[in-house]
């Protein structure tokens, strides 16, 4: 279960320093791609467009469970520790725990002043498309669960 109030209380007490620091330890955290996903990479499925950094991202929601998967350039550490820290947070959430994550998480977590406003747009879009992505992956379950029998494969919102 998210706890971002938690996290919000603990960044909020930091200094501007501090918590960029913190924000590329989370950099160090970002799992590797699942190798069943390269191939949907490879053809540029899943690729944010807004933002400027390469960002590749794959939801699911199997068993009513949120899983996450992203590819982000070792490169780009902020954006690396922004969807480090989302995933730490939401895997394994439900549906409605992802829906009440804040939409001005960034600038809840004092964030959004430090990284400025083209990165603040770019992880607030990434935020929005994971948001997106479970919101519609139930409808996208009950239909191929439907058709098919199994269960979905990842969401790629766009």
């Amino acid at each position: 279960m998210p706890d971002f109030d938690k996290l919000i209380s603990r960044y909020k007490g930091l200094d501007r320093n501090t918590r960029l620091e913190a924000l590329l330890d989370w950099s160090k955290k970002l799992p590797d791609l699942p190798v069943e996903l390269l191939p949907l990479k490879e053809q540029g499925v899943g690729l944010v467009h807004e933002c400027q950094t390469p960002v590749f991202l794959y939801v699911e929601v199997p068993d009513g469970k949120v899983a996450i998967h992203a590819d982000v350039p070792r490169e780009s550490p902020t954006v690396r520790g922004f969807l480090a820290l989302l995933i730490t947070q939401l895997n394994g959430a439900t549906p409605t725990e992802v829906a009440a994550t804040p939409n001005d998480l960034l600038e809840q977590l004092g964030l959004s002043q430090d990284l400025g406003m083209t990165r603040t747009q770019g992880l607030t879009a990434i935020l929005g498309r994971i948001k997106r992505a479970v919101r519609e992956s139930k409808g996208d379950e009950r239909r191929q669960e439907e058709t098919q029998g199994g269960p979905a494969s990842p969401i790629v919102s766009s």
